[in-house]
């Protein structure tokens, strides 16, 4: 019975939570990512769905909170003007439940 709480306590040691707070830079130079929005959900390697709350973005899912304030953002994202200008190629979608990865090869880009 004594083991329980030590095994509870080692099973959430290993277990990371990547935020997906975003900042929108002015520059590219300042950006950790790239991102050109399509124009087709198709054409996407990640949906976005724009979440109301901080606490709902909590993982690489595509839910993203735009933050106010670089320094409380995970990611620093500019939008280029054009596709071949981009590491990330984004559609917003309309409902949380479309959010999701495309492309998962280019999910290392948002952790």
């Amino acid at each position: 019975m004594k083991l329980i709480p030590f095994i509870i306590l080692f099973s959430f040691i290993g277990i990371k939570s990547y935020g997906q707070k975003v900042y929108s830079v002015d520059y590219e130079n300042q950006a950790d990512v790239k991102v050109y929005v399509v124009q087709y959900e198709n054409q996407a390697d990640l949906k976005v769905f724009k979440e109301a709350y901080s606490n709902q973005a909590t993982k690489n899912e595509g839910r993203w909170f735009f933050v106010d304030y670089s320094n409380q953002s995970d990611k620093k994202i500019y939008f280029v003007k054009y596709e071949n200008q981009a590491d990330l190629k984004i559609y917003f979608v309309k409902y949380e439940n479309q959010a999701g990865w495309n492309n998962n090869s280019k999910k290392h880009l948002m952790y």
